[in-house]
């Protein structure tokens, strides 16, 4: 396979709807959405450079779970779920730190090994002998790969991360991603849509002429999105041969330098993996970045991600690293006004469904992985939002969507 070849164009007669508009402001569908793909998939919680020493810790709070990424003293990273397992108090308040060899938890002082084993209970005098592993934390399951850490809280439907990204691991390789070390730690940021307009508008690259000046000066004549295939895609744009219209971008070209040896056309080119349902990983010539995006609520999403630089960078690449993320930042906040003005058009009755160009065959392909685990979104008219799971679950087990239908005891909600 030639990584850099531009994919073929969609099948011929594919259909170019998107998920009907009630899919946006279902809160029973959005439970359903938290389970079967949130926590059954593979999720980004940091690089190993964040947490690089024995006692270091993150935590995140992500569709009603809450996790603790933990170094342990013996240099293994583990994940547990941020749950004292005497009364349910959170184990560690704070987003990331340091502790030394024990965890305590801070209601009635339990103290945990750093390998999640139980050390003892408070006044041990008045509980029956516990078992150290059983009375431990509650583990997650956790995968380091290329230098970055992932989480699943349940087992799903993906592989190992290292099967699901094997597709692109050769070309990531060159990027030597274990070696990185962090910039400004993990950012957050709120926005005001449902989770799946923003990945609707990160899975195209249709809308950078119009909406992306810098992205278009950059990269725009170059840029190709390949479609979601067994759960990841990719996107890939060199820069474009006479970039430099817009100060940014022009010295950003002028200064961009490989921070590690990359082959053509790499050393000139962002790349963005996805990952179903909501991460990516994006390469430049001398940065690493992740980003994701988790819902709150049917209306509002937490964006989530952290840029990563190498060791040794010097100033020359440490500048052209700034412009890339100013470039990102204008970016970032040109999408997010996209996302909103999408987003508002899913409660609208004028609006049916999304009538999508062959370039955006990439959103069709992440809706199509959706309806694959959720088969009630295929329903043009939502059912009522109790029997949402029932439905769901006649489909998914083979039922028409005739028989779904009639599963529904109320008129629509």
């Amino acid at each position: 396979m030639n990584e850099f070849v531009r994919p073929a164009a969609p099948p011929a007669g594919w259909d170019r709807r998107g998920l009907p508009g009630w899919t946006y402001h279902s809160p029973a569908l959005l439970e359903l959405e938290k389970e079967h793909l949130f926590r059954r998939h593979w999720q980004i919680a940091c690089h190993v450079s964040d947490i690089d020493k024995p006692g270091a810790y993150l935590t995140l709070d992500i569709v009603g779970e809450r996790a603790l990424v933990l170094r342990g003293q013996d240099g293994v990273i583990r994940a547990f779920h941020n749950i004292c397992r005497h009364r349910g108090s959170r184990l560690v308040a704070d987003e990331t730190g340091t502790c030394r060899n024990a965890l305590v938890c801070p209601f009635h002082g339990w103290v945990y090994n750093l390998d999640g084993t139980l050390r003892g209970p408070a006044r041990p005098d008045t509980f029956p002998p516990l078992d150290k592993v059983a009375y431990g934390l509650t583990p997650i399951e956790c995968e380091v790969f290329l230098g970055f850490v992932f989480i699943r809280f349940e087992p799903g439907p993906q592989r190992s991360v290292a099967e699901t990204l094997a597709v692109y691991a050769p070309e990531l390789a060159h990027y030597r991603t274990e070696d990185l070390v962090p910039t400004a730690g993990v950012w957050t940021q709120l926005s005001p849509v449902n989770w799946k307009s923003v990945r609707d508008v990160d899975n195209e690259g249709y809308h950078v002429a119009m909406a992306h000046p810098a992205l278009q000066d950059l990269y725009g004549a170059t840029y190709f999105d390949t479609p979601f295939v067994n759960g990841v895609c990719r996107s890939f744009a060199t820069f474009n041969p006479h970039a430099g219209r817009r100060w940014s971008v022009r010295h950003y070209v002028k200064l961009s330098t490989p921070a590690v040896p990359l082959p053509a056309p790499l050393d000139k080119a962002w790349i963005y993996y996805g990952m179903f349902p909501n991460g990516v990983l994006a390469v430049t010539p001398e940065a690493v970045q992740f980003y994701q995006e988790f819902p709150l609520s049917t209306g509002e999403t937490l964006l989530r991600g952290a840029v990563y630089r190498y060791p040794d960078e010097d100033r020359r690449r440490r500048l052209a690293r700034y412009l890339a993320v100013r470039i990102d930042r204008d970016t970032q906040a040109e999408d997010v006004q996209l996302t909103i003005w999408s987003n508002e058009a899913m409660n609208s009755k004028a609006f049916a469904s999304f009538f999508l160009s062959d370039l955006e065959y990439g959103v069709r392909t992440h809706h199509d992985h959706i309806r694959a685990l959720l088969p009630v979104v295929t329903l043009d008219e939502p059912p009522a939002e109790r029997d949402m799971a029932a439905v769901n679950a006649t489909l998914a087990a083979g039922a028409s969507a005739g028989a779904a239908e009639a599963a529904v005891t109320t008129p629509a909600e």
